[in-house]
């Protein structure tokens, strides 16, 4: 856990810095992170986010056929511009996030491709407007605690914790092709070396460097650290769509981003217009947790609470027996 919790504050920290940190030996760290990205229940990964190159983010909700939802699911995961695949509702629905590089492929999978799909009852997408909890940084409250305070300062932070801001940049940032091979080898291994991303992308170390930094600064890219959740004892996950009044979204956004139950939280067009995931140790604990916790939020109008029944892909990740591929 406080490895885990080390690699949340400082993705690309070395070992022996994360060693120091910890008061372990740097071969105790390695050996450990290995064994954990080996089991799957972690993964430290290069995520680029379309905002930045001016494309909105989706959350689609599919109703399918009874007994056709795995194939659907599968078939939506092995999508580079589908980020994110849960069956939910005993397998006849799927959630996804659709994070397109371009309207032209947005707009085919969503208007064209799943409509088409004979097995697709219904789809409701939705744009997200505002993300409150999420991506780089956001340091899944649930470990907050596993460190002394400074055991952290001591890790430093790379690009800082999560801050809400607007999901869609103004102003686009234009990517060379040296960008497109770093980004590249940083989705396969966030945690690769100067050298190796600098080979990957055609560049010498130094430039390799800046060019991260860059991309890190514009918010292009972020240094996420997958986990599993029911691996660390959550194993009660559940997508809660919440219809607020909308003069309450953004305090009810910022109530959520703040419980350590919660995971990500964003503000969405539609009937719901804020979706949250929620990850607990049991279904009671998730009971207590949305009729307490979440029911008695000012404002909230109606909610809809919807358990995870598997996760397909998990911010770019296959999932396999519950484990990241």
């Amino acid at each position: 856990m406080r490895i885990i919790r080390a690699l949340q504050i400082a993705p690309r920290a070395s070992f022996a810095a994360i060693a120091s940190a910890l008061g372990l030996t740097e071969s105790a760290v390695n050996r450990r992170y290995r064994r954990l990205r080996a089991d799957g229940v972690i993964r430290v990964v290069g995520i680029m986010i379309p905002g930045a190159l001016g494309q909105s983010e989706w959350l689609v909700r599919l109703r399918c056929r009874p007994g056709s939802g795995v194939a659907i699911a599968e078939a939506l995961a092995k999508r580079e511009d589908v980020s994110w695949v849960a069956l939910v509702a005993a397998g006849s629905e799927i959630t996804c996030a659709v994070r397109s590089r371009t309207p032209e492929q947005r707009d085919d999978l969503l208007g064209h491709q799943l409509p088409r799909t004979a097995a697709v009852l219904d789809i409701n997408a939705a744009a997200m407007l505002r993300q409150f909890l999420g991506g780089r940084g956001h340091y899944w409250a649930a470990l907050q605690g596993t460190l002394t305070p400074e055991q952290e300062a001591a890790l430093g932070s790379e690009g800082g914790p999560f801050t809400e801001s607007p999901v869609v940049a103004r102003d686009p940032v234009p990517l060379t092709t040296e960008d497109e091979k770093l980004l590249a080898a940083l989705a396969e291994d966030g945690r690769a070396g100067l050298v190796d991303l600098a080979a990957a992308a055609d560049l010498t170390p130094g430039r390799a460097s800046r060019r991260l930094q860059t991309l890190l600064a514009h918010g292009v890219v972020h240094i996420d650290v997958e986990i599993v959740a029911a691996a660390l004892g959550y194993r009660a996950g559940a997508n809660l769509w919440l219809r607020v009044h909308p003069s309450a979204v953004k305090s009810v956004g910022r109530t959520l981003a703040e419980l350590p139950e919660i995971g990500f939280a964003a503000a969405v067009t539609g009937p719901y217009n804020l979706h949250a995931v929620a990850y607990c140790r049991d279904l009671d604990e998730l009971f207590e947790f949305t009729s307490d916790r979440i029911g008695s939020l000012p404002g909230l109008q109606s909610m809809e609470v919807s358990p995870l029944l598997r996760h397909v892909k998990q911010a770019g990740t296959l999932l396999s027996g519950g484990r990241l591929a």
